[in-house]
């Protein structure tokens, strides 16, 4: 299934193309991916900065900046989340919210992260993927 695989935010107005992905995609547990999408968790792929390109929209990317430095972009007619960066991060890779793909992807969770700060009343199934305290290189719960 050659890319590349299209997205888009909710009302269509921002677009976006990715060429080939990463392997890792977590399922983010953490507080601010929770708020950031409205659900109990986020699910991330990666991509080099490369092999991603806005292809419409892009005067209506918004981002939001929090305390730790993590940045994440949204619409701003429809508020679709749509990447994360993290200060930390290879400044090359760009996070995409895996729910904004329009195409199917070659990618699927892998790791379920930051489970210790996860929302009690939604714990991760036990569905076999590995699950982190908090990032992949934190202690492994399961």
């Amino acid at each position: 299934m050659p890319g590349p695989y299209r997205g888009s935010c909710l009302c269509g107005s921002i677009q976006f193309e990715v060429d080939e992905f990463e392997p890792k995609t977590g399922n983010c547990h953490c507080s601010m991916c929770r708020k950031f999408h409205g659900a109990a968790y986020a699910t991330i792929a990666e991509t080099w900065r490369k092999h991603f390109r806005w292809t419409r929209g892009t005067d209506l990317l918004q981002g939001f900046t929090a305390d730790n430095g993590t940045t994440r972009q949204f619409c701003s007619n429809c508020g679709s989340s749509l990447t994360f960066a993290s200060p930390l991060a290879d400044p090359d890779l760009v996070e995409i919210a895996l729910a904004s793909f329009d195409d199917e992807v070659p990618v699927k969770p892998d790791a379920h992260i930051f489970v210790a700060s996860g929302a009690h009343w939604a714990a991760p199934s036990d569905d076999g993927l590995p699950q982190y305290e908090a990032g992949r290189d934190s202690k492994r719960i399961k």
